[in-house]
C-alpha cells in the first residue's frame, strides 16, 4: 500500500498524488527548450490545452459582472494585520456590488476571499500549478485552476476593474509592474492600481521617483498610475470609483 503522500498537485481540471506527482510544471515543460528538437512534435500540440484554458476561462468569467483583483502575499498569516485588511477589502468590494478577484491560495488571498464571501458577494479565486502544494482556498465561490500563468494573467486583466496591492513578494511585484506596464503603454483601459501599506510602498516609490524617474527611464505622469492608503474602505472607494457597478461590455482588455 503506498504511503500516504502530503504532496497534491492541481494541473487544471486534473489532481495528482503520491507517485502521480510530476517533478515539472506545465509552465516548466513549455518554457524547457530542447536541443534536440523534439520541441517541434510537442509544442504544436501543448497549443490545444493553452487555447482549452483561455476558452474555460472566458467562458466562466464572461458574465461574472465587475470585479476588482487583490494581490498579495500568500505568507501572510491569518493573525497579521495586512489579513484583517485584506478581509475589509474584500468585505467592502462586496458591498460594493464588486466580485473579489484574487489568486486563490492563502494569505492576502485566503483573506479578500473570506471577506467577500461573508458578505454575500462573488468570491473568485484563479489558481495555478504550482511545483509545491497549494489549492484553492475555501472562501472561493469561483474558482478556475490554471496551468499557465499567462492564461491565468490574461484573466486577471480581461476581468478586473482595477487592483488593490497588498504587500507581497516576487509574486505580487509581477502582478503589479505588469498591470502598470499594460496602463502605461494602452494596452489595457486606464484602471486605478491601489497600493495598500504606505510604509511598505512608500521606499520603492521614492526608488521609482529618484532614481527611475530621474534618470529619464519614466515619465512624470507613470507615477501616478498608482494610488497609495493605509485604509481598506479608502481602498475600495479608489479601486472603483473609476467604474459604476454594472456589467462589463467586453471587459478590460480587447
Amino acid at each position: 500500500m503506498p504511503s500516504v503522500s502530503k504532496r497534491d498537485r492541481t494541473q487544471g481540471p486534473v489532481i495528482r498524488r503520491h507517485d502521480q506527482v510530476q517533478p515539472t510544471t506545465a509552465d516548466e515543460r513549455l518554457l524547457t527548450g530542447g536541443g534536440d528538437g523534439a520541441w517541434v512534435h510537442s509544442d504544436p500540440w501543448r497549443v490545444l490545452r493553452i487555447q482549452s484554458e483561455f476558452v474555460e476561462g472566458f467562458g466562466t468569467l464572461a458574465e461574472l459582472g465587475p470585479g476588482v483583483g487583490v494581490f498579495g502575499s500568500a505568507r501572510t498569516p491569518r493573525k497579521h494585520p495586512m489579513y484583517a485588511a485584506a478581509e475589509r477589502v474584500g468585505r467592502g468590494l462586496a458591498q460594493a456590488g464588486f466580485a473579489t478577484i484574487t489568486g486563490g491560495g492563502p494569505g492576502i488571498m485566503e483573506a479578500a476571499n473570506k471577506g467577500a464571501l461573508q458578505a454575500g458577494g462573488v468570491s473568485v479565486g484563479l489558481g495555478i500549478e504550482l511545483p509545491f502544494e497549494q489549492s484553492l482556498n475555501k472562501y472561493v465561490s469561483l474558482g478556475i485552476n490554471f496551468r499557465y500563468f499567462f492564461a491565468r494573467k490574461v484573466m486577471f486583466l480581461k476581468y478586473s476593474r482595477g487592483f488593490v496591492v497588498m504587500p507581497g513578494g516576487f509574486g505580487t511585484f509581477d502582478e503589479v509592474f505588469e498591470a502598470l506596464t499594460l496602463v502605461q503603454t494602452h494596452k489595457v483601459r486606464s484602471f486605478p492600481i491601489v497600493l495598500f501599506g504606505r510604509e511598505f510602498w512608500t521606499p520603492l516609490l521614492d526608488w521609482a521617483s529618484e532614481h527611475v524617474l530621474a534618470d529619464g527611464y519614466l515619465a512624470p505622469a507613470d507615477l501616478s498610475l498608482v494610488e497609495l492608503t493605509d485604509d481598506p474602505d479608502e481602498a475600495v472607494e479608489l479601486a472603483t470609483a473609476s467604474h459604476p457597478s454594472e456589467p462589463p461590455t467586453g471587459g478590460s482588455m480587447s
